[in-house]
């Protein structure tokens, strides 16, 4: 059993060189997720008074939209600083999955955004009321800036699924300040009120798509699925291939959080005294080929047993 534990210490050894990294951009992520926050709130409180002012429901309801996103903003912001709290006795890899859980919940509320947005909409449809365009016009001009900015510090920070879901809203804003902004011009020159619902059912159909797709890696990740652009048996088989190493099984493989993947495997050894220069190949294949740095190996002599993954025969 003492090898086993050396080959613990030594994939952890490995693993530690990324981690300076990591809350670099962690550090990073949650600066840019709070200063987002801070723009859109501020708008917000613009765009209400504006909306108010106006009798524009399109404006009330986009500085609505407005407020939830700056719940979302939050919520990641919150998430991206939990996510760097070194591990514990109760938590051994930290809280780093807090952004995944963050962006299923941003997801979830972006849902139900779309579905009060699609409401109105219709609502508008049967009933149209009369819009106040010129105000309509410059706030939306405005709203379409702030977004825009938002959104481009969002989409140059390090894409984690939690800032990819605070990404979301805010470019379902975006495309809601867009919108606001040729439902205005429309109505302004044409006097036709319908374009606005109708324009805003356009919107709810590009976030939902969006949305869906956010969720469901969400929660791939929450239910520790393999990373999807790593393959379970091309590992396998890559890591039965090392030479000295008969087979390989119980082999899985989990993301820790959007960056990193971690591994763990029993390696059925041709011969005993091989493991620290197997425990090395093994080691360095799974990180230059796979990116994997967290691997916890646990070496087995030969044996009849199961083999999933078994090494090809060598005429050598």
């Amino acid at each position: 059993m003492a090898h086993s534990h050396h080959g613990h210490d030594h994939a952890h050894s490995h693993s530690g060189h990324g981690h300076h990294h990591h809350d670099h951009g962690r550090d990073a992520s949650a600066r840019v997720l709070t200063l987002a926050l801070l723009l859109t709130l501020g708008f917000a409180a613009v765009e209400a008074v504006a909306g108010w002012w106006s009798g524009s429901l399109a404006l009330l309801s986009d500085a609505g939209h407005m407020v939830t996103d700056s719940m979302a903003l939050a919520i990641a912001a919150a998430a991206a600083r939990l996510s760097r709290l070194p591990a514990s006795h109760t938590h051994t890899y930290g809280l780093r999955r807090v952004e995944t859980l963050a962006g299923l919940i941003n997801g979830l509320t972006m849902l139900a955004v779309v579905a009060i947005i699609a409401w109105h909409a219709v609502e508008r449809l049967v009933e149209p009321r009369p819009v106040e365009a010129g105000a309509v016009m410059v706030v939306a001009a405005i709203g379409l800036i702030v977004n825009l900015v938002v959104a481009w510090m969002l989409s140059r920070g390090e894409s984690t699924l939690n800032t990819r879901a605070a990404l979301l809203h805010v470019l379902g804003d975006l495309l809601g300040s867009v919108a606001a902004l040729a439902a205005g011009i429309v109505i302004h020159f044409t006097g036709w009120t319908p374009v606005d619902p109708l324009l805003s059912m356009l919107i709810c159909g590009l976030i939902l798509a969006a949305t869906v797709r956010l969720l469901r890696q969400a929660t791939h990740t929450l239910l520790d699925g393999v990373p999807p652009e790593l393959s379970l048996p091309e590992v396998g088989t890559a890591m039965a291939a090392v030479d000295g190493v008969a087979s390989v099984h119980d082999l899985h493989i989990w993301s820790l959080d959007s960056r990193e993947a971690a591994l763990s495997a029993h390696i059925v050894l041709l011969r005993n005294d091989d493991w620290p220069d197997v425990l090395n190949a093994l080691q360095a294949l799974l990180a230059s080929r796979f990116g994997i740095e967290h691997a916890t190996l646990q070496p087995e002599l030969p044996a009849r047993q199961v083999i999933r993954f078994a090494t090809p025969s060598r005429g050598r």
